[in-house]
């Protein structure tokens, strides 16, 4: 190979991967309370789930870890869906359609450890579980 075809490698290398970092910048600066949200919704989850896993089974790093890759993995599909919104003009209610369910169970899974993790009562868990879907009716504590 000469110099020629490997200076010309480099620069179209360098350019697409130039490209493709200040567009992935700029959406996630023009983005970031989404961005934050989920990562500040993963972390709490974590933190609880981190707390009630080390009174149950004592801590482990790989399942600390899942936090950050549960992290990572939702941002990209967050960035993948924004940049399907930004080229699809019609396509705006993507991110919201599929993120904030992830949110939801999130939250919910965050409010479980924390009841696992002896923060919040069991009473008080059940009783917000069940303001969640009240239309099922009142659920009786009692039956298994």
């Amino acid at each position: 190979m000469t110099t020629k075809s490997l200076t010309l490698i480099i620069l179209a290398s360098t350019a697409t991967l130039s490209f493709l970092g200040s567009y992935f910048m700029d959406l996630t600066l023009n983005n970031a309370e989404q961005f934050l949200g989920i990562a500040a919704v993963v972390f709490l989850d974590g933190f609880f789930g981190i707390i009630a896993g080390i009174k149950r089974e004592g801590f482990k790093t790989f399942k600390a870890l899942s936090v950050l890759r549960t992290l990572g993995v939702w941002w990209i599909i967050l960035g993948a869906i924004l940049a399907v919104e930004g080229g699809f003009k019609g396509a705006g209610w993507m991110s919201e359609t599929i993120i904030i369910p992830f949110l939801i169970f999130q939250i919910i899974s965050a409010l479980k450890n924390a009841s696992m993790a002896g923060f919040i009562k069991v009473d008080v868990l059940n009783i917000i579980l069940d303001k969640i879907d009240n239309h099922k009716g009142i659920r009786n504590a009692n039956n298994k």
